[in-house]
């Protein structure tokens, strides 16, 4: 049954929660680069439809689940999986007032997710999806979180939503895993397979909502051809973006792998400590790199 670690986070849904998003974010509201403000816009959009699906999968099996706290965590996970719909679609909302195409973009994924995976795929194998895309998320916030520093530039207002978010991935990464396992008998290769899966499939998504909100932004071809080498760097190089989140990806490949074998979870207490003063998620976002730049 499920995997007991009495280092689990326990779930706990944050809601009505003000992170400040209005017009005073400024269009490029990271350091005023457009690559990298598109490229986090780009999961913005990405994560309402995302969610959904996530819950909806999860939703296929849950009726044969037996277990009590297993049923408190599915219903703790559609909870903060709502709340993190909510947010992002409130700042997709001043998207769509730069006049970025939202509504088409999202259109399209909910077609690629509801559409075509619903009607291709089997039901293990979406929930599987789901478990290699909970990974995913999850491992954001060992690329966030370190003494690099990488939201620096970013403003606080967006940085304290990508943390909350980050966070709260942290404390449900092992439900959807649970369900897939314990109750969808999902077995190894399909895991797997489902993550190499979703390991090109996420990562497309978001580097073509990108580049399709640069070319609404006016940029050229060429234009964007350049930010893309630039961003792709600042991505991919030694130290850079995704840099933490190699060898705590490849753990999913093993076998018997659980997510709550791993507790090491960078910023999580900083975070919690820093919300519990004030309930404030950005005075929390600021909590974390306090601490990290006293190091």
């Amino acid at each position: 049954m499920a995997f007991q670690s009495d280092k689990q986070h326990p779930i706990v849904p944050r809601e009505k929660l003000d992170f400040g998003l209005n017009d005073s974010i400024p269009k490029y509201w990271f350091g005023g680069d457009p690559f990298r403000t598109r490229f986090f816009d780009a999961m913005s959009l990405i994560f309402p439809p995302g969610e959904k699906f996530f819950m909806v999968t999860v939703r296929d099996f849950r009726d044969q689940v037996t277990d009590p706290k297993l049923l408190q965590d599915i219903k703790d996970f559609n909870r903060q999986e709502a709340q993190h719909s909510m947010v992002h679609n409130q700042y997709n909302d001043l998207l769509r007032k730069q006049g970025m195409p939202v509504d088409e973009l999202i259109a399209w994924l909910d077609n690629l997710l509801f559409t075509k995976y619903r009607s291709r795929f089997s039901r293990q194998y979406t929930l599987a999806i789901t478990g290699a895309l909970e990974h995913l998320t999850a491992l954001g916030a060992h690329a966030m979180f370190d003494e690099r520093d990488i939201l620096g530039d970013a403003h606080p207002n967006v940085r304290a939503m990508y943390a909350w978010h980050a966070i709260e991935e942290v404390e449900h990464k092992g439900v959807a895993y649970d369900v897939m396992v314990d109750y969808a008998k999902v077995g190894y290769f399909r895991r797997v397979a489902a993550l190499v899966h979703a390991t090109f499939m996420f990562p497309w998504v978001i580097f073509k909502f990108a580049n399709r909100m640069l070319k609404a932004d006016g940029f050229s071809f060429w234009q964007r051809v350049k930010l893309n080498v630039k961003g792709l760097h600042w991505v991919l190089k030694p130290g850079g973006f995704l840099a933490p989140t190699h060898k705590h990806y490849i753990k999913y490949y093993k076998p018997g792998y659980h997510p709550w074998q791993e507790v090491d979870q960078p910023g999580y207490e900083e975070w919690l400590a820093g919300f519990n003063r004030r309930q404030d998620p950005v005075e929390a976002s600021e909590s974390i790199r306090s601490a990290l730049l006293a190091h």
